[in-house]
Parts: structure tokens; sequence; C-alpha cells
């Protein structure tokens, strides 16, 4: 059986349904390569050009410095570096936009209410997601504040029919982060109060929205998820087609789901994918050294990834929106 192509969204833009149906296409005949950048610099994008020659089919962009309750007061010079470096990837993601890319966004949401440093880590903030669940209370407020403040930068996105593959609350199955750190219930509130709140009241409709958890405890449901992703960081220089952890990911779904990596440290290794006809439809790198060092990944085994058939590279991604 093939993966769903229909949006969850009724109302999705064409460039949605566009985007879906390629990437069901692609499941088992090829993959999206992929790089997640940081910075105004995107030292990736361009370590990734010096090597191969080629630029990735999918760039993912962070949106951490969006968030609207950084504490600049209570801060260290390490969260700040981070912040600065952010400034203006938004810029980059239309850059990409305007060459047909296919656009990700990551978000490390700094909390809503509180904390010091990099507040999207749980141990940054005492925000209660919980309560931010609870109708009228002051962490609710917060919570609503900052997502109807970034639905207004991802509405331009929309009007100009640009689809966004939208990983928000990633991770959510671990404590790290303040959006997993009270457990399942509480992250599968938050991921259906986003959906039904940028879907129904903001209208986003070009979003496709990527769950990224193996965990079934803490899947929000078949009618809010478009496509399921999961992170992983396999050893250095250990080059796979990570088939048990896709068999483990499909499990949390009673539908056959379009399966993506969201974030991958070890590249996976084309060779293989293409041997077990793999589900996989895209992988991101991370960024730093993920990328630019061969720490994880040689020269040789980004070149061999690139040069590929079953990969995917920008310059041969047919036109999407």
């Amino acid at each position: 059986m093939p993966p769903i192509s229909t949006p969850v969204n009724p109302n999705a833009q064409p460039c949605v349904h566009r985007m879906l149906t390629y990437l069901v296409q692609l499941s088992g005949n090829g993959i999206l390569t992929g790089q997640h950048t940081k910075t105004r610099g995107m030292e990736e994008l361009h370590h990734i050009e010096t090597v191969t020659g080629k630029q990735p089919a999918l760039l993912g962009f962070e949106l951490l410095s969006y968030s609207p309750n950084i504490n600049y007061l209570d801060t260290d010079e390490e969260c700040m570096e981070e912040v600065c470096g952010n400034y203006g990837t938004l810029k980059q993601a239309w850059e990409w936009a305007a060459q047909k890319g296919v656009v990700t966004l990551t978000w490390h949401w700094f909390s809503p209410l509180g904390g010091r440093g990099k507040a999207f880590y749980t141990k940054e903030t005492d925000f209660d997601a919980t309560r931010a669940l609870v109708d009228g209370t002051p962490e609710n407020k917060a919570l609503l504040s900052d997502m109807d403040m970034m639905a207004a930068l991802l509405r331009p996105f929309r009007d100009a029919g640009v689809p966004i593959l939208w990983r928000p609350f990633h991770e959510g199955d671990g404590d790290w982060f303040w959006w997993g750190a009270k457990g399942p219930e509480t992250l599968k509130g938050l991921w259906r109060l986003m959906y039904d709140r940028y879907t129904n009241l903001h209208g986003l409709d070009n979003l496709i929205w990527v769950w990224n958890s193996p965990v079934p405890e803490c899947y929000p449901g078949d009618d809010v998820v478009d496509i399921i992703s999961r992170d992983m960081y396999p050893p250095a220089h250990q080059h796979t087609a990570q088939s048990e952890k896709l068999a483990e990911l499909r499990r949390i779904s009673g539908q056959e789901k379009i399966t993506l990596i969201g974030e991958i440290g070890t590249i996976p290794s084309a060779e293989a994918l293409a041997a077990e006809k793999s589900g996989w439809v895209s992988y991101m790198t991370w960024c730093g050294a993920f990328c630019t060092s061969e720490e994880f990944t040689t020269n040789e085994a980004l070149r061999a990834m690139y040069d590929h058939p079953w990969a995917i590279t920008k310059d041969k991604l047919p036109e999407l929106y």
C-alpha cells in the first residue's frame, strides 16, 4: 500500500497536494537530500556545494530567534551567540523558496513565560505546558500569543503559495524541551491546539504537518498529522538504511503515512536505501560539525550520497509550487 497523499487539512492549498503527491511517488523510489541551517551564513549549504557540486533538495531553517520571550537580561554568551547568529533566517527561507527548493522549519521555542538563557530547554524554565492548555491562565495567554506571532510570520508563505514542511514540538517524547516535559497527554494537547488554531483560525493552508516522535503514546492522531518522522543520531560513519527505525516509526499510526527522517547526524547510505527500496522520503542532516566536518560523514561518503541515482538533489526536483 502506498502512503496517503491526501492532506489532513481539507482546505490545503494546491501546493500542499502537489508536494504530498510527489513525496508518495518518491516513497520506495528515492530520497530527498536535506540539510539544516541555523545561521544566516548557511555554512552547511556552502560546504555541500563545495564538496559535491550540488545542493540539497530540502533545506531546513531555524526559528529560535523569532521566539517573543527571549530573556535578554538573564542569559549567557553561548545563548546570545546562537540567537544573534539566527537573526534573519526567514530571509534565507524566502530565497530558497524563490529557487523552488523544499522548505522545512524547526522552532526551538523559548518558553512563552519565564526562563533564562536557552529557555527552550526544560532545565532553563519553569514554564508549565500543562497549565498552558487551561483556558485563561497566564501560561495559556502567553502560549497563544506566541503561536499567533509565529502565524503572522508564516502567513506570507501561505499568501505566496509556498508549502512548508512544518515540524513543531520536535522530539516531544523526551523531557529536555518544555513541550515534552509534562508527558504525552500535554504534548498531544499542544499539537492539537496549534493545529486547530493555525488551520481553523489563521488559515495557514500551506502547512504540511510533520509529527516527530516514534513513541505511540505521544502520537496526537492521524486526523492532524500529514507525515510522521523521527530524529536519529547513529554512530559516526555508520551509514545504513535505518530500516529498523523506519519499521518502529510506522507502528505509531493506523494509516500508511509518509515517513521522513526529521534530523540525522551521520547520513544514511543511498546504496542501502536503494537496495532495500526504503520508504524514507527525505533526511535532514543536522547543522554544524555534523555537516561541515568529517567527524560523522566523510566527504567521500557525502559525495557518494549526492551522486547516487536514488538521491534527489535540488536540480532533480520537479516544479512543486
